[in-house]
């Protein structure tokens, strides 16, 4: 058997993902020259494409058009052969949840430290957070397996604290304005989601669902979840990328606004 008829034969046993190891466990007596040269070979017939190095993935017919797989189809094999824990998030996390009025260019996805770097062809846009608060992930499943993706209360925060990422707090708060109908944050404190490192967060997001989506009752909640990770409120930017000339100060989240949110229409 070759290693082309090998590939092949993994796609019908439905295994479309694989690693340079396997190949070379199947392949005891190929040399490690020969082995890439074959996938090499193999890829550039557009039969697999390599989104990581040494990670494989069998390009589906239905894909094979463009040349290219999105990455919803293989995220949780990479991550698991990367050994790091992940969830997909932001904007890829919204339109999941039916929140994202328009599709996401980038495919984001959230994990721990150290950064992971891949081809500048990639369209994974990478995030990062001290720790992952599985409580607070959702499943579903993709063909080929399931994918981990961040329920509506922590892609809230998520937005807000990447909002860098998303195209700015405007377009983190529109968002945020369609995963109202879905958030709840009556025990996210007790259930770990509002930590120290998530106050400055909490405290813009609250300032936000009050003042811009006006959604009283959700501000309400949040902010007595917050007054149970901090009693004392420290003075935090709505936006950390602008100064505080002309900015004003809302005393019940402790924040300067600096900057004007506008919800679009949508």
């Amino acid at each position: 058997m070759s290693i082309r008829e090998w590939v092949h034969s993994r796609e019908i046993e439905g295994l479309p993902i694989f690693s340079y190891e396997e190949v070379t466990n199947a392949f005891p007596s190929l040399t490690p020259q020969q082995i890439s040269n074959n996938l090499y070979r193999i890829g550039k017939s557009e039969m697999i494409t390599q989104p990581f190095k040494g990670f494989y993935v069998v390009i589906p017919p239905h894909y094979a058009a463009k040349g290219i797989v999105p990455p919803v189809y293989y995220i949780d094999q990479l991550m698991d052969y990367l050994r790091r824990p992940y969830y997909i998030c932001l904007l890829s996390a919204a339109e999941l949840l039916g929140a994202a009025h328009q599709r996401p260019q980038e495919f984001s996805v959230m994990t721990v430290l150290p950064r992971i770097r891949m081809s500048r062809l990639s369209s994974l846009d990478w995030n990062y957070r001290s720790s992952i608060p599985d409580s607070f992930l959702k499943e579903i499943n993709s063909e080929t397996g399931t994918i981990k993706f961040s329920g509506p209360e922590l892609t809230a925060l998520d937005l807000i604290q990447y909002e860098q990422h998303v195209g700015g707090l405007s377009r983190a708060a529109t968002v945020i304005e369609e995963l109202s109908e879905q958030t709840v944050w009556t025990g996210a404190a007790e259930r770990g989601l509002l930590s120290p490192s998530t106050i400055a967060t909490v405290q813009r997001l609250g300032y936000i669902l009050e003042n811009v989506l006006m959604n009283q009752s959700q501000a309400d909640d949040l902010y007595q979840e917050l007054k149970i990770v901090s009693p004392k409120l420290n003075r935090f930017r709505l936006s950390t990328r602008k100064n505080d000339d002309g900015a004003i100060l809302d005393k019940r989240w402790n924040i300067i606004v600096n900057t004007e949110i506008e919800i679009d229409d949508l």
